[in-house]
């Protein structure tokens, strides 16, 4: 039995997110494992290294998936692209240790959320941004983002008030670059909670309107409380760029 990983990218705007199922086939992981069992004659399970949600993208997803197989990297990645839709495709395939896993041996990843600024409608890609009208202080958003790196319990940043695993995690790296008509997030970190980037960029952008203060996001931090924070944004300007190991 090998172990093959993939490196993968996709436009999630039609799709009902990463994870297969019961209510809907229509999943970036339902589709995978769909191929490859047609494939392999037998069922295969592919397994990813983040959940991606509804209408969320990739440009570096990475799963792991085991088979009975004498095909080589290259055929297997051929026969996939060939039956996989015109939004999903498999960019880079290796044999790897059978003990290797996506998920669990992942030791972060890096998302971008891309922000449409100054009324441009980025016609080709407008369903990888969303767009915000008000003008932005963007210096704020910088400073009240450097509050945030760093190890923090990030709870306040959670969308499942359930959450019973800790909430606490290290946020490497939060840039804010700026392009003409544009604004990129860029999320670093060893892990993401339940809508964290999209709270957090909802959040940042609070700041940049002037609703919050830069060093409110101290008191965001030690309130552990979803009511503190600000909005969820949109999934369609989120993507998921890298994983790293």
């Amino acid at each position: 039995m090998r172990n093959y990983k993939i490196t993968l990218q996709y436009d999630g705007t039609r799709y009902d997110g990463w994870q297969k199922q019961g209510n809907t086939a229509n999943t970036i992981q339902g589709k995978l494992e769909q191929i490859l069992s047609r494939m392999a004659g037998c069922t295969v399970e592919v397994h990813g290294a983040g959940r991606t949600d509804a209408g969320v993208h990739a440009e570096g997803q990475v799963a792991n998936f085991h088979l009975e197989s004498q095909r080589d990297c290259r055929e297997i990645q051929r026969y996939l692209n060939h039956y996989l839709p015109e939004d999903i495709e498999v960019t880079a395939i290796e044999e790897v240790p059978k003990r290797f896993h996506s998920r669990l041996q992942a030791s972060g990843k890096i998302y971008v959320y891309r922000i449409a600024v100054g009324g441009a409608k980025h016609v080709f890609e407008r369903r990888q941004l969303w767009a915000v009208e008000e003008p932005l202080d963007v210096e704020a958003m910088r400073r009240a983002a450097g509050i945030l790196e760093g190890r923090h319990d990030f709870k306040s940043f959670c969308a499942n008030k359930r959450m019973k695993k800790s909430t606490v995690r290290t946020l490497q790296r939060i840039s804010i670059e700026e392009l003409p008509g544009e604004l990129r997030l860029v999320f670093q970190g060893d892990g993401f909670l339940y809508h964290m980037v999209r709270i957090l960029t909802g959040t940042l952008l609070e700041v940049g309107k002037g609703v919050y203060g830069p060093g409110y996001m101290e008191e965001i931090l030690a309130g552990c409380s979803r009511e503190l924070a600000g909005p969820c944004v949109p999934a369609r300007g989120l993507c998921l760029r890298q994983v790293y190991y």
